[in-house]
């Protein structure tokens, strides 16, 4: 919905009270630079923080958006998806992707952040953003299966350079890695078997264990 519409149609908040709430929105989701994930940017190898991750994610759609195994694809409502997704790791903290406990209420836990977090926004940018978030857990439609293969791929490649920092240091095997993230190919199969090879590559020289 449009800012015009709005100011149409919900007269709720004046011009400046919406401007207020979207500014402490813009000021809150700041905090996400200083949440560390367990893998480590590619030069410095220091953690990288889920801003990053978000950026990052956000320029491989729309880089890698002719690979989806659907087209034509709404790139725009993928990267709206990739921008606000993590956002509610300010409150539940990133979830390494190989710790079963931690995953076991990690929905409830980054549900519970997204109503806090969107609800300082007015009430129909809160609609929209929380709708896109759903989108992307749910994995339903094309732009949310091809978002989570772009998301999951992400830290794959990061670990392959980064002679797989994470996998190492929680001792994560190629059993793992492959079970953890076969459905990136609902998203799209041509990352899926690149990622297969990188993986595969990795476990070559000694970057990732094989199955034990």
């Amino acid at each position: 919905m449009s800012f015009v519409s709005f100011v149409v149609t919900n007269p709720t908040l004046s011009p400046a009270e919406r401007l207020h709430r979207q500014i402490a929105f813009i000021t809150e989701v700041d905090k996400l630079k200083e949440v560390f994930r367990q893998t480590v940017v590619t030069q410095s190898r220091r953690a990288e923080n889920s801003a990053e991750h978000s950026w990052h994610f956000a320029l491989m759609i729309i880089v890698l958006a002719e690979h989806s195994n659907h087209q034509p694809l709404d790139v725009l409502r993928i990267l709206k998806m990739a921008l606000i997704h993590d956002l509610v790791e300010i409150d539940a903290g990133d979830t390494f992707a190989y710790d079963v406990k931690s995953m076991a209420d990690q929905h409830e836990r980054e549900a519970k952040a997204a109503t806090r977090i969107f609800g300082l926004l007015p009430p129909d940018q809160c609609a929209e953003f929380r709708a896109l978030w759903d989108e992307f857990e749910e994995q339903k439609t094309p732009e949310a299966k091809f978002a989570a293969a772009c998301d999951r791929f992400h830290p794959m490649l990061l670990n392959c350079l980064t002679a797989g920092h994470a996998w190492q240091k929680h001792g994560v095997t190629q059993d793992r890695v492959l079970a953890r993230n076969a459905h990136v190919a609902e998203g799209s199969q041509t990352i899926w078997e690149y990622a297969i090879r990188m993986i595969d590559e990795a476990v070559v020289v000694g970057h990732l264990a094989s199955k034990p």
